[in-house]
């Protein structure tokens, strides 16, 4: 399916001040602790300002973690509207095979909407403990661990509600959730291919894994935005949209990584300082602000979330203004270049040292320590003809370009860039952004003791080997 490109306009056609967006990208650029992969702004239904940090590229889909969230509750929405779930029923009527096993009365009074609101009455995540207790079948385990409190009257971040909300969709469909979706949301509104991980039963994580680009996120946003219609045709009702973006529960007096976190909780949206957001860890952002009539998606990797929401209000929220802002178009011309040269820099490293050529061209390294504590699967390097990198995950070569200027971009077996080089004669320092992901891994070689070090730049919620870290494809 072709993608239609948004509408696009200049910055000051649609009252966005350049200004403000150039100070935000000095702000995402001066901060240590965040790594910009990504922007786009839309305006009055204009997109007025995008761009990516090379490596990572417009088309290339990326892991949004808990942004996922968001289209599950799309997708149970939509079976809502089509008669096929009702959002007061009780989440057991739905699972008739466990009746026999939910005894707890708080379980068997959890409803839907208790589920796509986080306030099933459990008092934390439910994740590890339901995988205890069911390891093959989360929902199960889920409805298996007494609430601690009475469903709808305290909120907690909880994985499996959304996948067992996610799981009612794909029980009343008879469709996987990306199937569900694509003729009803993801074709209308132009959103090209998307990969969602899995768990071993086949079924979509829901609460995280989806994979998709950021103009997906950006349409998802406008198409909230506007209500629920795109294009002149209503995909979401009305109804639905009110409820899914005000506060369904407080959360006022959670624990969290900071204010936003603390402003009510929708279904599967949360509430901010400033309008509403879907977001996912690392700081991928559906940001909606019905009261500036616009939408900003990012993705990163940041563990300091709130830092980089910080940032959009202080700088984006006052670049919002009049429109149109007369006499600005040297000023947009300018941004447009600087969002067209958007670049992470490259991990220094110098070239091979030409004194040490014969002993770094071929030479194999250990974990330091016996193990490698940080991707336990990666058990050996390997460096051949002194430029040629292999690491040995899980008993498999991946293989790793060094010595080069730069970013170099590889796409198999995983879409990754590599950076770096020689700090010193003994010593190669490598950085491996996974392009799919947040992540990067950085991989120290040590000449002098034989051995490799291993450290994840933000590490990956979902574990495995190093070639799953990317959006699943029908072979893996």
């Amino acid at each position: 399916m072709s993608v239609r490109p948004l509408p696009q306009s200049t910055p000051a056609a649609q009252g966005v001040d350049a200004s403000g967006v150039h100070a935000f990208l000095d702000a995402v650029d001066a901060a240590p602790d965040i790594e910009p992969h990504s922007l786009m702004i839309m305006r009055h239904g204009h997109l007025v300002a995008s761009g990516w940090w090379a490596p990572y590229t417009e088309d290339r889909p990326h892991l949004l973690y808990s942004l996922s969230k968001s289209f599950t509750a799309a997708a149970a929405a939509l079976a809502a509207d089509e008669g096929l779930l009702d959002f007061d029923a009780p989440v057991i009527s739905y699972f008739p095979e466990f009746e026999a096993d939910i005894a707890d009365p708080r379980s068997r009074a959890m409803l839907i909407r208790h589920v796509a609101s986080m306030a099933s009455g459990h008092g934390a995540d439910t994740l590890y403990p339901a995988l205890a207790l069911d390891h093959q079948n989360l929902v199960r385990g889920f409805l298996l661990l007494p609430p601690d409190h009475d469903p709808g009257t305290v909120f907690a971040y909880n994985q499996p509600a959304t996948y067992t909300l996610g799981a009612i969709v794909r029980r009343v469909t008879g469709q996987s959730l990306t199937d569900f979706l694509r003729p009803r949301l993801f074709d209308p509104l132009g959103i090209g291919e998307t990969a969602w991980l899995r768990d071993r039963s086949g079924g979509e994580l829901g609460f995280s894994g989806l994979h998709a680009t950021t103009d997906a996120v950006a349409r998802l946003g406008q198409l909230y935005l506007q209500r629920g219609v795109w294009e002149g045709e209503r995909l979401l009702s009305e109804a639905w949209v009110a409820e899914a973006t005000r506060a369904q529960i407080s959360n006022t007096e959670v624990e969290t990584s900071g204010i936003d976190w603390q402003q009510g909780y929708g279904f599967q949206f949360w509430m901010s300082r400033h309008g509403y957001r879907g977001d996912g860890a690392f700081g991928q952002f559906c940001l909606v602000l019905p009261e500036h009539d616009a939408v900003i998606a990012t993705t990163a990797a940041t563990e300091q979330m709130q830092k980089l929401l910080n940032l959009v209000w202080e700088h984006l929220l006052p670049a919002f203004g009049p429109t149109p802002l007369p006499g600005r178009e040297e000023r947009d011309a300018a941004l447009a270049a600087r969002l067209a040269r958007l670049a992470l820099p490259p991990a220094a490293g110098k070239p091979a040292p030409p004194e040490r050529a014969e002993a770094w061209s071929a030479v194999d390294f250990a974990p330091h320590g016996g193990v490698c504590e940080a991707q336990p699967t990666l058990t050996a390097v390997h460096i051949t003809e002194g430029r040629n990198l292999a690491l040995i995950d899980d008993g498999q070569p991946l293989q790793v370009p060094i010595g080069n200027d730069g970013w170099t971009v590889v796409e198999e077996p995983v879409p990754l860039a590599v950076s770096g080089g020689w700090s010193d004669a003994d010593t190669l320092v490598v950085d491996i952004a996974f392009l799919e992901t947040p992540h990067h891994l950085v991989v120290t070689c040590s000449l002098t003791d034989g051995t490799f070090t291993a450290r994840w730049s933000t590490q990956s919620l979902h574990q495995g080997a190093l070639r799953t870290m990317r959006a699943p494809r029908a072979s893996l």
